[in-house]
């Protein structure tokens, strides 16, 4: 008995000693960067496990001795012995893999702009493919950001698609959104519409946060910092995929990829659809939309590669455009769901207010590999299609205070009734009628980079940047509600104008924009030590057609090209002290265009002579650490922003309505960031964020004069916005979480996001008197997510159960405000958040 005894203790001895853990860095040999997504596997078992995006891996090994092999898309299949000894941790270090010419590489043209950790000098966070699809759920696409440093995104007026993402404390017109490294953001406002992009969660292959200066190379808005977004390319083997999930109020979504692999004659095809529908957290705010997804890749010989890619996202929504008093939202007997922009029409559910787009981007990237040391990337780019939000026009029936028009306090709107007394008013024609407010584009684009190394330790780029973008702007009758026509005098050359469905009324006119840009970077890296220069210039021209305020025979119906010279210069370095410290700064200057609508005012062709650049200066300081199983980045930014664009509003001596450009409105954004990346074991991964911004508006601007259009002096005023904080956006956000893998295929994932310091949003032009206050703020808030992922097998199919509920505890809290006339409570006008939701979806791969 003995004897059995001590062979079993050696037996379960030696089983024990053979366990351990084996842990490296995969890396591309050429680049000397990470490989994020490879394949590490122990041969001959089912034990393997895929680098992180910082190409890191750690994997648990049942035997003493063996060998992993290590596989990336596009690089040749490396072998390593291995052998563990008294079940300690194996470092391999850096695995270097070397490409694979005859395989189909993924094209990532240089025009991406992506920042390389330990190398590129700027903040960044990377959200991978995997998060995306494990933690969106029926989130919006820009929430997927929630835990990230200086981001605060919200829903916006909650309806599908109208989320808002602030970076830094600026919005998106100061967020610079590139899809495959093609500029997004409006040419007219900046803003980005991220309806328009509904459909990009379904094919991103990573998503790229850049604080800061970015290190985008084109001249584009990157005040806050730059989102990069990368759609998926060609798969390259043979397969695909389906999904389907459903959510809380009526939540659905299904949708299919499939990819043709690589044949032989070096093309690959990869094909992605989906459809999701739903009710609405909002009242009213139901949603049916389409996505669509095609890359084409083919290579051209050894040294030319070809990739088409189309992909769009037609939607439609209803909207909550008006926000409410928080009395409001207490009055009702909906809650946070109130929304007064919708009602009944014969019955069936009918949007005030709602939203429409389809605007797909086609890009086609051509990669040439002149030499060993030069290559040359081009994408030209097309964007265009339909798009725009309806409302009302004539008189307003839509108010809630007691309101006739609908069945109760705070109830929906009775449409039927605005429809009959259209109808008793005969050939009066309709009092009240639903219009659209249309914004069609057409955008035309092409970038072009030239990458050569000059030495061994120095690379330069260089390019052109040609964009150009037309603006279509009109309102049509959508709906009579019951009238034969509506009366509009807006068209000078029609003013009897009596409006039948489609007919355009109250304003039409186009903007078109012309974009020249070049850019040069020359970058250097040698050893722990890696810098960058780089500069860029643009011209930015802007044109406005008016077909509604003047003739057709006046020359004054279209405006000459307005030209603006705009250019930025930045650099920064990197300096890896050793394999697990490095310290970064950056700095940078640059001037942008205004935008179209500080160019031309009173929505007219008066064109502002006074318009003026804005101007940026930003620093930053960073401090990364890594190791094994802890991650560690530290960030301090400035960016002083000077002669934001801002007008204001007067009457005429005449009693006309005019505008005026306000320079001198300054404001200074700086803070200081935190994230943690911690894997104590290799089931448990850590989580923790914190940013903690003062965000601030720097001088008052006084006197201030106003002169109209024949120079005479209207008036004289001050605006106090000295220290008052920049509303809008949380200056203070924590981020704590969790992943644990409870079993092999199972993971749990809680996430738990806390925001203070949020300070209503306010025009400063209202702050014309001396004793201003600060804008009112936000009670604080922390909200809870909770996450499933359990793999498993179908028969021969792997398949994945996905499983959301954000908000678990059900925290009611107030997202968005704008302030009132008291800087109260009492007056502020507020978006709630969504209470709790949930998904649960299903996804198999063959």
């Amino acid at each position: 008995m003995k004897n059995l005894i001590l062979v079993g203790m050696f037996l379960v001895t030696s089983f024990l000693m053979a366990q351990g853990t084996i842990k490296g860095t995969v890396t591309d040999s050429e680049m000397n960067t990470p490989l994020p997504g490879a394949n590490v596997m122990v041969f001959g078992t089912n034990t393997g496990a895929t680098t992180d995006f910082d190409g890191n891996f750690s994997l648990k090994a049942d035997k003493s001795k063996g060998k992993l092999v290590v596989s990336y898309v596009g690089f040749k299949k490396k072998e390593i012995p291995f052998t563990l000894t008294n079940g300690q941790t194996l470092d391999l270090g850096a695995i270097s893999l070397e490409a694979d010419n005859s395989a189909l590489d993924e094209i990532l043209i240089t025009t991406y702009s992506l920042a390389i950790d330990r190398k590129t000098p700027v903040a960044v966070s990377t959200i991978k493919a995997q998060d995306i699809e494990t933690k969106l759920g029926n989130q919006e696409f820009p929430e997927i950001l929630k835990s990230t440093p200086g981001v605060y995104a919200t829903k916006g007026g909650g309806g599908f698609g109208d989320s808002e993402l602030r970076l830094r404390g600026f919005n998106s017109e100061n967020i610079a959104v590139m899809i495959n490294g093609v500029p997004v953001n409006d040419m007219e406002n900046g803003r980005v519409y991220w309806s328009n992009w509904a459909g990009l969660a379904d094919v991103t292959r990573s998503m790229q946060v850049q604080r800061g200066l970015g290190a985008s190379k084109v001249a584009v808005p990157s005040i806050g910092g730059t989102v990069n977004i990368i759609t998926k390319t060609t798969d390259v083997k043979k397969g695909g995929s389906f999904f389907a999930t459903t959510g809380n109020d009526g939540y659905q979504k299904f949708g299919a990829t499939v990819s043709t692999g690589r044949l032989d004659s070096g093309f690959a095809a990869t094909i992605s659809a989906s459809k999701t529908s739903g009710n609405g957290f909002v009242d009213g705010t139901k949603f049916e939309g389409y996505s669509y997804f095609v890359n084409l890749a083919q290579e051209i010989g050894e040294d030319h590669q070809l990739s088409f890619t189309a992909f769009g996202a037609p939607q439609r929504h209803g909207q909550r455009q008006n926000r409410e008093l928080i009395e409001t939202f207490q009055r009702s007997e909906r809650g946070i769901r109130f929304n007064r922009d919708w009602g009944y029409k014969n019955g069936q559910e009918y949007n005030v207010e709602d939203n429409f787009y389809h605007k797909p981007q086609i890009s086609l990237n051509h990669f040439w590999n002149i030499s060993d040391k030069t290559d040359l990337s081009t994408a030209v780019y097309a964007s265009f299609g339909t798009g725009g939000g309806s409302g009302y026009s004539g008189t307003n029936k839509f108010g809630i205070d007691n309101s006739p028009y609908r069945n109760g306090d705070l109830q929906p709107v009775n449409l039927d009734l605005i429809v009959q007394e259209n109808v008793d008013r005969g050939a009066l024609g309709s009092e009240t009628i639903i219009r659209d407010s249309n914004n069609n584009h057409s955008w035309y684009g092409a970038l072009s980079t030239l990458s050569t190394e000059l030495t061994d330790d120095i690379d330069l780029m260089a390019g052109v940047d040609l964009r150009y973008y037309k603006g279509e702007h009109f309102q049509s009758v959508k709906d009579l509600l019951g009238g034969q026509f509506f009366n509009d005098d807006s068209n000078v050359n029609n003013p009897v104008n009596n409006a039948k469905v489609d007919d355009k009324i109250s304003y039409y006119n186009d903007g078109i924009v012309l974009w020249e840009g070049v850019f040069a970077q020359a970058e250097y890296s040698k050893n722990d030590l890696s810098a960058f220069v780089s500069l860029a210039a643009s011209n930015t021209s802007y044109k406005r057609i008016d077909y509604f305020n003047y003739l057709d025979s006046d020359p004054e119906q279209e405006t000459d090209f307005q030209n603006f010279f705009g250019y930025s210069a930045k650099g920064g370095a990197n300096y890896n002290i050793d394999n697990h410290h490095n310290v970064f700064a950056n700095v940078g200057y640059f001037e942008r265009a205004p935008f179209f609508r500080a160019v031309f005012l009173n929505f007219q062709n008066d064109i502002n002579e006074d318009a003026e650049n804005q101007k940026i200066f930003s620093a930053e300081l960073g401090y990364g650490y890594r190791a094994n199983n802890l991650r560690v980045n530290l960030n301090l930014y400035r960016t002083n922003w000077k002669d934001r664009t801002l007008t204001r509003s007067f009457n005429n001596p005449d009693g006309s309505f005019g505008s005026a450009n306000i320079l001198g409105i300054n404001a200074i954004h700086q803070g200081i960031e935190l994230d943690v990346d911690y894997r104590p074991f290799d089931n448990l991964t850590l989580r923790a964020m914190a940013s903690i911004g003062d965000w601030k508006w720097q001088d008052d601007v006084k006197g201030v004069e106003i002169f109209d259009d024949e120079q005479n002096l209207v008036n004289t005023i001050d605006i106090y916005i000295e220290d008052l904080k920049v509303g809008d956006a949380a200056q203070t956000t924590l981020g704590l979480g969790v992943d644990y893998d409870v079993l092999p295929s199972t993971t749990l994932r809680l996430d738990y996001n806390f925001y203070d310091d949020y300070f209503a949003d306010f025009d400063p032009n209202n702050r014309t008197n001396a004793n201003s206050k600060q804008a009112w703020e936000a009670p604080s808030y922390g909200l809870v997510d909770l996450g499933l992922v359990h793999n498993f097998k179908l028969g021969s199919l792997d398949a994945t159960i996905i499983g959301n509920v954000n908000n678990l505890l059900d925290t009611e809290y107030i997202a968005d405000a704008r302030d009132g006339r008291t800087s109260s409570y009492q007056d502020a006008l507020v978006w709630y958040g969504f209470g709790r939701t949930y998904t649960l979806g299903a996804k198999i791969k063959f």
